[in-house]
């Protein structure tokens, strides 16, 4: 109870008050998929860094709800839509693909601020110098608690593994076989997971920096061999290994600091860019609420949900508000709903046994979704970013 406690606290603390996440850390591509967005969609996504409610803008769906409650996440998604509609390209990608700019000041306060609602304002009139290229931290995405830790992972290698050159040949490799070859080659494995590596990546602070509450670790601990620290030394090595690192910007931003305009979000391209600048970017709401307070105050019905990975935190601390969340879902259900979410888990049993009210009967979730497993097991292996431990695709029945 003590050590949970703790736990709780230092999740806390991180998390109170802080941008957590600078970039999304689910694979659209993935997500565009699975939801086979149309002209009469409606999403409903928690907004994270936002970058994946952008990319969803481009299959031309009737709206996107991104909702969050931390007001952090969504400052940023607000900065990045102010961008968009008055930024040229040149510098959206200095901001948000580079992750600084020379400029900012300037682009700030001429361009942006006064297109941001005031708490959003206030937030950026703080920490203006998240995009700045000066100091020991000269990225954006060297910034907030998950960009800190990055941040730290980079001065490990550079200054005490010394295995940049190393990293950088696997990002520039030209397949697989070359990734692998280096990786084996100069025994990365060994060079990356020392024996007070792993001894941090057993904290809970540490945990925390990344978005992993307790509820998620003892999820790996329990379902994984080996526990979190062989989860992610067996999952990052598998990216190195068995996944193109061409494309897959994730880890590129994470290892390097920054976006390459070949390997970078589908919303940072030229191309994508001009059509969100178009008018896509009008289609997106940015809310900051619970997914059950967005879902009650919503008027309308929701098509499409994307709930990441935040069950898994609701289930072990607030399973009765989680039941009452999938209540509003339920409520505000269109007529063909899909619902994808993620878990840091190797398998969910926590969503079917919940109960709801459904046409004057309570009903069990699980009675009501049609899981499309062999989809969600396809589109799982193909995951450029390989961190959670299962995906899930399921209609909802209403």
């Amino acid at each position: 109870m003590i050590a949970e406690r703790i736990s709780r606290k230092s999740f806390q603390w991180v998390h109170q008050g802080n941008l957590v996440y600078n970039t999304c850390w689910e694979d659209p591509r993935l997500d565009r998929e699975a939801l086979k967005l149309g002209p009469d969609d409606e999403v409903m996504v928690i907004t994270s860094a936002g970058c994946n409610a952008l990319d969803y803008l481009l299959d031309e769906p009737r709206r996107v709800h991104a909702v969050d409650v931390n007001p952090k996440q969504n400052a940023l998604l607000e900065l990045k839509l102010a961008a968009i509609r008055n930024l040229d390209f040149e510098d959206f990608f200095d901001l948000f693909g580079r992750g600084n700019s020379a400029n900012w000041e300037h682009l700030y306060g001429q361009k942006l601020r006064c297109e941001l609602s005031v708490l959003t304002r206030k937030y950026w009139d703080r920490h203006g110098d998240f995009f700045s290229s000066e100091g020991k931290r000269p990225s954006f995405y060297f910034r907030g608690s998950s960009g800190l830790f990055a941040w730290m992972v980079n001065g490990y290698i550079d200054r005490v593994a010394k295995i940049r050159e190393d990293i950088n040949s696997l990002l520039s490799a030209q397949d697989i076989d070359e990734q692998t070859s280096i990786y084996q080659s100069r025994n990365l494995n060994e060079q990356l997971w020392t024996r007070m590596i792993k001894w941090w990546m057993r904290r809970d602070l540490t945990l925390s920096m990344l978005g992993v509450p307790r509820a998620q670790r003892t999820q790996i601990d329990q379902g994984y061999p080996g526990g979190i620290v062989q989860f992610v030394i067996d999952r990052i090595e598998t990216v190195f290994t068995s996944r193109s690192l061409r494309d897959n910007y994730f880890w590129r931003v994470y290892l390097t600091g920054s976006y390459d305009p070949e390997c970078c979000p589908e919303y940072l391209k030229r191309e994508n860019f001009a059509r969100l600048k178009g008018g896509l970017v009008d289609r997106i709401s940015v809310n900051t609420n619970t997914v059950e307070g967005f879902l009650n105050q919503h008027q309308g019905t929701i098509s499409r949900y994307v709930l990441l990975d935040h069950m898994d935190w609701m289930a072990g601390a607030q399973p009765q508000l989680l039941q009452s969340e999938w209540q509003a879902i339920v409520n505000r259900a269109a007529e063909e709903t899909r619902i994808i979410w993620r878990s840091a888990g190797m398998q969910v049993d926590f969503i079917d046994p919940l109960q709801v009210q459904h046409q004057g009967e309570t009903a069990r979730v699980g009675e009501m979704l049609r899981y499309q497993s062999q989809l969600a097991d396809e589109l799982h292996e193909r995951d450029r970013v390989n961190t959670y431990g299962s995906f899930y695709i399921a209609d909802l029945q209403v």
